[in-house]
């Protein structure tokens, strides 16, 4: 009798982890950006994690790995990180994208991700100097038709939903404008106030230049105009029908079990509907593009069928 008592108090013990493991998350989480400090992600993410750490009792980590056409954390998701919640990375439909620009092997846009939610999108414009001589869109793809190659604009990388919606204007207006990819949007907003290009076409990292009186904004690719710089159109009054946000969001890597999503999902809604973070979506007037697990991998199922027609009907490549 002894002996079994002591080898049930044994087996008790051994199963004692089982049934008594930490709470998640015990340790920090680690949230990669695939773009340089700066702009409006960066600071939603930043004050949404502030939020989170007093919810979770864990702090959310930062660590901005720009470069490689914004696919460094997604990369970094697929090859190195563990499906335990303690790596997570913003996601953009670049990553959606990718495996139908290359011949190489990448990744399944949905498969290989576990999609927790859809945070917002980017506000985007065409900006330039106030000096410049143009004064209007119509003027810069007048420009752009009249000399092909003689100006430039900057996004934040080849092949990115920016850049593809720039070329179809340009395309449609029979323009040529060259096109400079760099790491972000501030990079480019950089440049243009350095003389270095002619325009950027990005995201709104332009904002408080135009807001000082230092850019000057000839679209913005909302569906609505914007409050700070009402007598800039949208791409709709243009007349080119176009809405271009590029919604973004949180993954972590394939595998996360649907526990450590809920409380994820929980932590960064309750984060994203807070005042102080709303406060910052609406100085930036970010788009409202918030979605759920469930409807988020939806959504990405559904952009992922998408870029994989587009990409073929217009032969795109970056081989």
């Amino acid at each position: 009798m002894h002996r079994r008592t002591l080898l049930s108090a044994g087996a008790a013990a051994l199963a004692t982890p089982a049934f008594a493991q930490a709470r998640f998350p015990d340790r920090p989480i680690r949230f990669l950006i695939p773009w340089p400090p700066g702009g409006s992600l960066d600071a939603l993410h930043r004050q949404m994690f502030e939020i989170v750490h007093k919810d979770l009792g864990q702090p959310v980590l930062i660590e901005n790995r720009p470069g490689a056409r914004g696919t460094q954390a997604a990369l970094f998701l697929i090859n190195q990180a563990r499906p335990d919640g303690y790596t997570l990375a913003h996601h953009h439909l670049s990553i959606i994208r990718h495996p139908f620009l290359t011949k190489a092997r990448t990744w399944d846009p949905v498969a290989d991700f576990s999609y927790i939610m859809q945070v917002s999108g980017f506000l985007f414009g065409t900006a330039v100097r106030a000096d410049s001589p143009w004064k209007s869109f119509a003027e810069m793809m007048a420009a752009a038709k009249a000399e092909p190659g003689k100006y430039s604009y900057s996004t934040s990388g080849i092949a990115t939903t920016n850049h593809l919606a720039m070329e179809d204007i340009l395309e449609r207006e029979g323009g040529e404008m060259l096109h400079i990819p760099y790491r972000g949007s501030q990079e480019g907003v950089t440049a243009l106030l350095g003389r270095q290009i002619s325009c950027v076409a990005d995201a709104a990292s332009w904002l408080p230049n135009v807001e000082a009186g230092e850019l000057r904004l000839l679209s913005v690719w909302k569906r609505e105009r914007l409050r700070a710089v009402p007598q800039a159109p949208t791409l709709t009054d243009l007349g080119y029908g176009m809405v271009v946000t590029s919604p973004y969001g949180i993954v972590g890597p394939k595998g996360l079990e649907p526990e450590i999503v809920d409380t994820l999902h929980r932590a960064f809604r309750k984060a994203l509907e807070d005042e102080a973070s709303q406060a910052i979506i609406n100085r930036w007037e970010m788009p409202r593009e918030y979605l759920g697990p469930a409807d988020y991998l939806a959504f990405a199922r559904q952009r992922t069928e998408y870029e994989r027609t587009t990409i073929a009907r217009r032969g795109l490549s970056i081989d």
